[in-house]
């Protein structure tokens, strides 16, 4: 599993971590029972503090991505089809957002993303 983490971004190191394992996890390059390395290995591989690992991995087992066993580590969690569903929703959702205002401020109506979405979206060439 690589994770890459950016200075440059303005999320905070543990979200970057947060959203690359969920990101492996929802096109299965992580599947169902993988192990994943301990909160020290990667804190260490990283560069990193622990407690940023830590809190990374508490909040994917939170939402419901990963499953600690104590004394054994932490493994992705059994798939949760609706979870991983409205995950994807919810970033479709916040793209087309950006989308619509960057329309708006174009001058772009609705109508011309829609039909640019439609285009786009096409199984067509």
């Amino acid at each position: 599993m690589e994770i890459i983490i950016s200075n440059s971004s303005g999320k905070p190191i543990y979200e970057q971590i947060t959203e690359q394992i969920k990101n492996s996890i929802m096109t299965g390059a992580l599947c169902e029972g993988d192990a994943l390395p301990s909160m020290r290995l990667l804190a260490k591989e990283l560069h990193i503090s622990v407690i940023t690992t830590k809190r990374a991995y508490e909040d994917l087992e939170r939402e419901g991505f990963l499953e600690t066993v104590a004394g054994k580590g932490s493994f992705v969690a059994r798939r949760n089809v609706e979870l991983i569903r409205e995950e994807q929703l919810r970033k479709a959702e916040s793209c087309l957002q950006k989308a619509v205002g960057i329309a708006r401020a174009g001058g772009i109506s609705l109508a011309e993303l829609h039909e640019m979405l439609d285009l786009i979206g096409s199984d067509e060439p």
